[in-house]
């Protein structure tokens, strides 16, 4: 515990890169409201294609953010992330990691949290991450010949942690089973604020009408399942569809949309809330770590119907917030849906679940590590 009066510990904060709009980002956003001061350090910064807030932050990036391209596509970048990450060095008594696979191995002068939301996907859960990829397609076969190095990297990068937190159950398991490493379960916090400002999308003014049409809000990826849900909703035709979200997959999913499904992105939170207030529930098919957009949901008392695993199984009480699907196919997906339109919710229970993953926990608990680590790293 820090002695009365001493001096705050210098904290520094890290994420992998900064180059989308995910929940991890807005776990980043979380970290830094909970320490304004702290610095915030990453290989990747674009601003055009994550949250604006991110502009009101001090960001300190790798020499790769140089190169545009690698900036709008940070996966082109893989075969120099291990460098980029090892080249990054922090002065601070305690860096708090958000990382997916890079910011735990960014060289530091102090104690480091990782805060972990999964191991590297790419090297541990790769056929899940590449999707449909083919055996000899150029991506999977360029990973295949840099997984060995990045596997010796990633393993000495997690030693190098002092203290482990995780976003899930699952997650937790996974950080046990990949770097033998015991973990706190730290729910990640949702930081919907249902007061703010909505703002209607005049594209979608007309399809959205009074509501009730369901949401997905998601990356573009091939383990999001994006696709199932589409397929799903096309063959509802009295159910309407809004996705949200970008990445690799938008124009295949683009090219695929039936008359009652939408895609828009980049969207702003006012359009977001607007979205969420007139839907009339959540669709969350993919396999996800943990999971933030049920809990977002949840925030504006609307169940989601999601895929039986990850960490949906942390978040999503079934029956109460939520009904789960147990594979993530158009068929099962289509049931759920259907099933849930004759579903009783009860909307104060579920905004009530939405409250257990408070902001100010979150903070509350990380400030008592951050101490904790300080402490620690005087008594070297």
């Amino acid at each position: 515990m820090r002695a009365t009066g001493s001096p705050r510990p210098r904290v520094a904060i890290a994420h992998d890169y900064i180059t989308q709009r995910g929940g991890a980002e807005r776990v980043v956003l979380s970290l830094s409201r909970a320490f304004p001061e702290a610095q915030v350090f990453t290989t990747l910064y674009e601003p055009e294609t994550t949250f604006p807030e991110f502009r009101d932050i001090d960001i300190v990036t790798s020499p790769l953010n140089k190169v545009g391209p690698l900036r709008r596509d940070h996966r082109k970048a893989l075969p120099l992330l291990a460098a980029a990450s090892s080249g990054m060095h922090i002065d601070a008594d305690v860096v708090i990691a958000s990382t997916t696979g890079w910011a735990h191995g960014f060289r530091t002068t102090g104690r480091t949290i990782a805060y972990c939301h999964s191991p590297a996907r790419y090297l541990y859960l790769s056929d899940q991450y590449l999707g449909g990829a083919g055996r000899l397609s150029p991506a999977r076969m360029g990973l295949r010949m840099l997984t060995p190095f990045l596997k010796r990297w990633d393993q000495k990068a997690a030693a190098s942690v002092d203290t482990y937190l995780t976003n899930s159950s699952i997650v937790q398991q996974r950080v046990s089973d990949v770097y033998g490493r015991s973990s706190e379960l730290l729910f990640p916090p949702h930081s919907v604020d249902i007061s703010g400002p909505r703002t209607a999308m005049p594209e979608l003014a007309d399809f959205v009408g009074g509501g009730g049409h369901l949401l997905l809000v998601s990356r573009l990826l091939p383990y999001k399942n994006v696709d199932a849900a589409i397929r799903a909703v096309a063959g509802l035709p009295n159910e309407r569809l809004v996705i949200v979200g970008d990445g690799p997959q938008r124009a295949e999913l683009s090219a695929m949309l039936p008359d009652n499904v939408r895609l828009v992105s980049g969207i702003s939170d006012e359009h977001l809330r607007w979205l969420y207030a007139r839907s009339r529930a959540l669709i969350a098919p993919s396999h996800e770590d943990f999971g933030l957009t049920v809990i977002e949901a949840a925030a504006w008392g609307k169940p989601s119907i999601a895929l039986r695993a990850g960490g949906y199984l942390d978040t999503v009480r079934e029956g109460a917030t939520g009904r789960f699907f147990d594979v993530p196919t158009a068929a099962a997906i289509a049931d759920a849906v259907a099933a849930s339109r004759f579903q009783v919710w009860d909307v104060a229970a579920i905004k009530a679940h939405a409250h257990g993953f408070s902001e100010q926990a979150f903070a509350r608990r990380l400030h008592e590590l951050v101490d904790e680590a300080a402490t620690r790293r005087g008594e070297k």
